[in-house]
């Protein structure tokens, strides 16, 4: 019996990594209750416990005496050489080896219970740990279960979790499907801890930088930032440590091979490399391509910045429903406002469709409003926006 208990927890050390030496320290602590659930407080025992040779010893040591007051920790000389067959004298010890059979089902039952409440405490720790050393790396796990707001990973025999707003939207998986996600946190809860990992946030986009361009793992390229709307676009500002090398084109590397291996992983998700200055003018001007810019007026104590464009240029810094001058906010950090050359802080009202709805744009059209300013200037502005919205 004591073997087959120690073969059991082998087994625990192969596959889950169990480290031997914390389990078997776990099997001598239920024991040793164990033995002063059956013999008190005062017993004097030893519990031995070799996880290489399957085997455990509960060893209770005993006084030699004339005549036993307890029982427990002492034991008459007569019956000490008889049960020994060795010749021992008062006041020496006496050492029985106690069988689990001794101990009775019901204490072995509890025994056991408690072994395995322990092994699951044990194994939630360890997880807990592995992963929580690992925030911000990536894992490559199989899909095993699709559920409608969560997809279920399999890593290391581990289940680890991909909420639907840390996925590409665009994306699509079945089940078996190798997947790479970086951890973003990890929960303790009263059961296993919940491993939850990204495709969508940034940290996921500068590990793949890491992968796919040896100059940023090894720190001789930097990222500096990163702004991102996934599975759309993405802008990663960069900057060299070492004058000899471009940044952007290491990025890009040779014909775009190494920044296509990156979008190929995103669903095809643009993404600009920009070179990182520290200049908030420079790097404006840099995050807002391919727009050619007229001028930028910053306002550095409530970081605004009023960016004036020319006519043919304003769909260019705006990009596909805003997304370019979104995403330069971001990266930069910067409120950025941006000026029609010629129209003195206007904008055609079409521009901010995606901001106030087609709907409130289309009433405002038909009460003949085409741009902001003529919006902002009404003197009606409030009252007919307010019986817009409620009609």
């Amino acid at each position: 019996m004591n073997y087959d208990i120690v073969e059991s927890f082998s087994s625990l050390v192969r596959e889950k990594g169990i480290d031997k030496d914390i389990l078997a320290g776990i099997v001598e602590d239920i024991f040793s209750m164990m033995v002063r659930k059956k013999y008190g407080l005062n017993a004097k025992f030893d519990v031995v416990v070799n996880m290489d040779k399957g085997d455990i010893q509960i060893l209770l040591e005993k006084e030699v005496v004339e005549e036993v007051v307890d029982p427990v920790t002492q034991i008459d000389v007569q019956t000490a050489k008889k049960v020994s067959g060795e010749d021992l004298e008062v006041g020496e010890d006496y050492v029985e080896e106690i069988e689990l059979v001794d101990f009775g089902r019901r204490l072995v039952v509890a025994a056991k219970q408690n072994l395995n409440q322990r092994i699951k405490e044990l194994e939630k720790e360890l997880i807990f740990n592995e992963y929580n050393g690992s925030v911000g790396e990536i894992v490559v796990g199989e899909v095993y279960q699709i559920r409608k707001n969560e997809i279920l990973i399999l890593h290391n025999k581990n289940e680890i979790i991909l909420p639907k707003s840390e996925q590409i939207q665009k994306e699509r998986y079945k089940k078996g499907d190798t997947i790479r996600a970086v951890i973003k946190e990890v929960r303790k809860n009263t059961g296993t801890p919940s491993v939850i990992v990204s495709r969508a946030d940034a940290r996921f986009l500068e590990r793949l930088f890491e992968i796919e361009i040896p100059e940023v793992y090894d720190g001789i390229i930097e990222i500096k930032c990163i702004a991102r709307e996934p599975g759309d676009r993405a802008k990663v500002a960069v900057e060299s440590h070492d004058d000899r090398i471009d940044a952007v084109g290491a990025c890009v590397g040779m014909k775009g091979v190494r920044i296509h291996a990156i979008v190929r992983e995103l669903n095809n998700e643009n993404i600009d490399v920009i070179n990182y200055s520290e200049e908030p003018l420079v790097f404006i001007t840099r995050a807002l391509s391919p727009a050619k810019l007229k001028s930028v007026d910053i306002d550095y104590d409530n970081r605004k910045a009023t960016i004036l464009v020319a006519d043919d240029q304003v769909s260019l810094a705006i990009g596909k429903g805003g997304q370019n001058i979104r995403l330069a906010g971001k990266l930069t950090g910067f409120d950025l406002q941006l000026v029609k050359e010629g129209a003195e802080y206007d904008m055609d009202l079409s521009e901010f469709q995606e901001e106030i709805g087609e709907e409130i744009l289309a009433k405002f059209t038909e009460q003949g409003y085409t741009t902001a300013k003529q919006v902002i200037d009404a003197n009606v502005f409030h009252r007919r926006a307010y019986r817009t919205r409620v009609r």
